[in-house]
């Protein structure tokens, strides 16, 4: 071994993530990192943007106030043409038929065995035209094998359209200086079109906070990615908008799902909590991709559940501090090893320690004691409603 790597220390407390051109850069990339990136992650094979300043500071900027995110690694994959609409119909479980055009829905795209391959937001565009705001699975592959194989009259593709979110309780008065008044009456989970310095926009009532907010989806986004943010931003400025990643603390206390932490090709959603008719519609004939296998897990019952649990001890840190690096073993009070806790973090307003884990069904029931291998050593923990905060999501659609 040389004197150089006998040098280096063998495990770094928080070693770098390298950037070079193999992995790619959304359209707001350059602007937003602008605003002082401190830690990126991959995902959809971008850099991705999560901490600017620090996890607590950047929660209570998106609780109190209003906040911008580069969000452009959600892709947006196209399904357009006289078959686009029997297409996405067997792609999802929910029931496309009451998802009017100029609407959005949150869906499973599952698989054979009814296995979750992505949780996209589906914006229904026109008649025949859908776009998959893409969660971190390489789903445009998936879409394009099941076109080949139906001999629909259908196109898929990756659009250069890219969002940017909008979140807080502040978010309106923004929006308003951006489009006018008329985007207070963008329903929640409903779309406009809109232009915006004669960049062509969709603006979406939706986003990944918990809070209210907006998402601006921006066309010909290579182009016009740079202007765009300048303009948000500044429009912001006046009522104190800050530049922050995806608040983890909120969407766990909020109960929204993260793809590759919660959920994975091996989850459905029965285990999920969110088997109910309206995300898995198993309506009459139509038929869907993972419909047989959700039919029998459905009479079957799963056998393991993603429950919500309180941790005791010492804080845990704030999910994207790097402080949670990978799964909490979950035991039993017997000590046998049961299952895993995905997702955790110190809860600012709460002060206690909240997460989620997938355990077997017989270990679900409220207030079943758990044993956590976290990070701050063994600790008692017990199993608790979820979400931790606005259980009913009155404030994002308010």
């Amino acid at each position: 071994m040389s004197q150089v790597i006998e040098s280096i220390a063998h495990t770094q407390s928080a070693p770098e993530i390298l950037l070079y051109p193999r992995i790619r850069k959304s359209p707001f990339f350059y602007a937003s990192r602008r605003h002082g990136v401190r830690k990126y992650s991959v995902y959809n094979h971008h850099y991705h943007p999560r901490l600017y300043t620090d996890p607590v500071d950047e929660y209570w900027a998106l609780v109190e106030g209003v906040t911008l995110w580069d969000v452009g690694v959600e892709r947006q994959i196209e399904i357009s043409g006289p078959d686009a609409f029997a297409f996405t119909q067997m792609l999802v479980p929910r029931d496309m038929r009451h998802c009017q055009v100029g609407q959005c829905k949150y869906v499973f795209v599952t698989a054979d065995d009814g296995g979750i391959i992505n949780d996209p937001v589906l914006l229904r565009i026109e008649e025949n035209r859908f776009w998959l705001s893409l969660a971190d699975s390489d789903v445009m592959l998936w879409c394009q094998g099941l076109a080949y194989h139906s001999c629909l009259d259908v196109t898929i593709r990756e659009v250069d359209v890219a969002p940017v979110q909008v979140q807080g309780p502040n978010a309106k008065p923004v929006m308003v200086d951006l489009f006018g008044e008329r985007v207070l009456e963008i329903p929640y989970y409903h779309l406009m079109e809109a232009e915006l310095d004669g960049m062509s926009v969709v603006v979406s009532r939706t986003g990944y906070s918990g809070e209210i907010g907006y998402e601006i989806y921006l066309r010909e986004a290579t182009r016009h990615g740079e202007a765009l943010w300048q303009r948000v931003f500044e429009a912001g400025r006046p009522h104190g908008m800050q530049v922050i990643g995806p608040c983890h603390i909120r969407r766990i206390e909020g109960g929204i799902l993260a793809f590759g932490c919660d959920i994975w090709y091996d989850t459905n959603p029965f285990e999920v909590g969110m088997g109910y008719d309206w995300m898995v519609d198993l309506r009459g004939d139509d038929d869907f991709v993972g419909r047989k296998a959700l039919e029998r897990i459905k009479a079957e019952g799963v056998t393991r559940r993603l429950v919500g649990v309180e941790i005791d001890g010492p804080s845990i840190g704030y999910f994207t501090d790097g402080s949670m690096i990978d799964v909490f073993p979950v035991h039993d009070s017997d000590g046998a090893l049961i299952g895993k806790v995905t997702s955790a973090t110190r809860s600012p307003r709460q002060d206690r320690n909240i997460g989620y884990a997938m355990v077997p069904t017989s270990h679900a029931e409220l207030g079943t004691p758990l044993r956590i291998e976290a990070n701050t050593g063994m600790q008692e923990a017990v199993v608790v409603p979820k979400p931790f905060h606005d259980p009913r999501k009155d404030i994002p659609k308010g």
